[in-house]
C-alpha cells in the first residue's frame, strides 16, 4: 500500500466537503479505495486537519481496555470506533478486539512489541536414536516380514489341502 501524504489526504477532504466532489471521484484521483477516504472524512469532522496526520506509537494498556469497552459498550463498529478515540488504522483496534476476545482484558495490558528473545527460551530438541535401536527396528521388520511370509503360505498349502480332500469325497 502507498504512503499517502497529509497534504494528499487533505486535498481530497477538501475536494469531497468544499468542491462537493464524490468520495469515489476523491479516491480514484489518489489511486485509493473509497473507503479510506471515508475514514479521512470522519477524522476530519471529528478532530479536523490534525485528525488527518498519521500517528504511529505505542498505547497503554488501560487505553486499549477503554476502547475495546466502549466500542462493545457502545455496539460501535471498529472503524467507528477508530475514529473516536483517534487511532489512525483501524486494524489496529481489530487487532486490540482479537486479543481482547481470545485471551481477555489482561492481555492488553503486556507489551508485545518488538522481536521476541529466542535466548530464553527452551528449543525443542530433536531425540536422537542410537545406531542400535535402529538395527533392532530393522531386524524386528524383517522378521515380521518373514513371519507374515511364512503365515501366507501355510495358509495357500492348508486350503489346497482342503480343496483336495473336498475333492475326492464327492
Amino acid at each position: 500500500m502507498k504512503q499517502i501524504s497529509y497534504e494528499q489526504r487533505l486535498e481530497a477532504v477538501l475536494n469531497v466537503t468544499e468542491k462537493h466532489m464524490s468520495q469515489q471521484e476523491a479516491a480514484d484521483l489518489l489511486g485509493t479505495a473509497r473507503a479510506q477516504v471515508q475514514r479521512w472524512l470522519k477524522r476530519y469532522e471529528r478532530f479536523g486537519a490534525e485528525g488527518l496526520l498519521l500517528r504511529n506509537g505505542s498505547y497503554a494498556g488501560e487505553f486499549k481496555i477503554n476502547v475495546i469497552e466502549y466500542m462493545h459498550i457502545h455496539q460501535l463498529s471498529i472503524s467507528e470506533t477508530a475514529v473516536i478515540f483517534g487511532v489512525p488504522k483501524d486494524s489496529t483496534v481489530g487487532t486490540w478486539e482479537r486479543i481482547y476476545l481470545e485471551k481477555g482484558r489482561d492481555a492488553l495490558l503486556i507489551e508485545n512489541r518488538g522481536k521476541r528473545n529466542m535466548t530464553n527460551e527452551v528449543k525443542p530438541k530433536k531425540a536422537k536414536t542410537n545406531r542400535q535401536a535402529e538395527e533392532d527396528l530393522i531386524a524386528e521388520v524383517q522378521r515380521l516380514r518373514m513371519e507374515n511370509a511364512y503365515l501366507k503360505k501355510l495358509n495357500a498349502l492348508v486350503l489346497e489341502k482342503i480343496q483336495r480332500e473336498n475333492g475326492k469325497k464327492q
